[in-house]
């Protein structure tokens, strides 16, 4: 019989698990499992959703669980883990409370670089990893730390995730805090995530449009459609993964932001 433990996650939710560090997971976010990865827990992840790209080598059909807001429930319920990892914006709340009938559940709520600080400690707590998390803290401190004195004067930007509708990023948005390292100001100011029109875009008058990779994935030909109303200003694609992964993906995140401030004054 083993000994029982309780964590508590981001949403203050008490999470009692088994007092062991070979605990058996499903990871129903991607960056988050990218991160489980990096902790060195690759022999636990028994679970991952299709959308989980990272590490190539563990990109393993056997593995999907579905979507992360289309959980193959049945799935899971085999594959019967020690713990689920969830996240509070990209999973479904009704699945993650039929998740939680059967098996604990710990789930995230990140908006800026505090709240990831806090989710990989809290993770490496869990499973019995505390150095190697230490060590990702240690290893995205430093980037971030390296990023503001090298930045230049800030630009407004609008960073676009959806077409049909365009759909933006609003000012308590994890991607939002991330723009901000960057040094761009986002004229956003409503909360989560707005549609707008083309016309409602360009009154906002930003100075940059970012069209991410993800989740919509948006290609050369889709500036070219914005270039009409937006004839100055500058348009880019980006790297979604880089803007919007928590976990450790964002030790590369500040050397990104500085090549693309790099790119967009060579432009100016």
């Amino acid at each position: 019989m083993h000994l029982m433990e309780t964590h508590i996650d981001m949403m203050g939710r008490e999470v009692n698990l088994h007092k062991r560090s070979n605990l058996n997971v499903v990871s129903l976010v991607p960056s988050q499992t990218e991160l489980l990865y990096e902790l060195g827990l690759a022999k636990q992840v028994i679970g991952q959703t299709r959308f989980c790209i990272h590490p190539e080598e563990e990109y393993k059909s056997e593995k999907f669980i579905g979507g992360t807001k289309q959980l193959n429930i049945a799935k899971i319920l085999k594959l019967n883990p020690d713990l689920i990892i969830a996240n509070k914006e990209e999973n479904d709340k009704n699945q993650i409370e039929e998740l939680e009938k059967r098996f604990p559940v710990w789930i995230s709520d990140i908006a800026n670089l505090n709240d990831n600080q806090k989710m990989i400690t809290s993770l490496g707590e869990i499973f019995k990893v505390s150095g190697q998390a230490s060590w990702i803290n240690q290893q995205i401190n430093m980037s971030f730390s390296l990023l503001g004195a090298r930045l230049k004067e800030p630009k407004t930007c609008l960073y676009l995730i959806w077409r049909k509708p365009y759909m933006t990023v609003g000012s308590d948005t994890f991607i939002d805090s991330i723009l901000a390292k960057g040094g761009f100001v986002n004229v956003i100011k409503e909360k989560r995530y707005p549609e707008l029109t083309a016309v409602e875009m360009h009154a906002l008058n930003p100075e940059i449009i970012f069209m991410s990779s993800e989740p919509y994935p948006f290609k050369e030909n889709h500036i070219e459609e914005l270039r009409v109303y937006f004839p100055e200003a500058e348009i880019k694609l980006v790297n979604g993964e880089l803007f919007s992964w928590y976990g450790s993906r964002l030790i590369q995140t500040p050397s990104y932001l500085l090549e693309l401030n790099k790119a967009l004054q060579a432009n100016a």
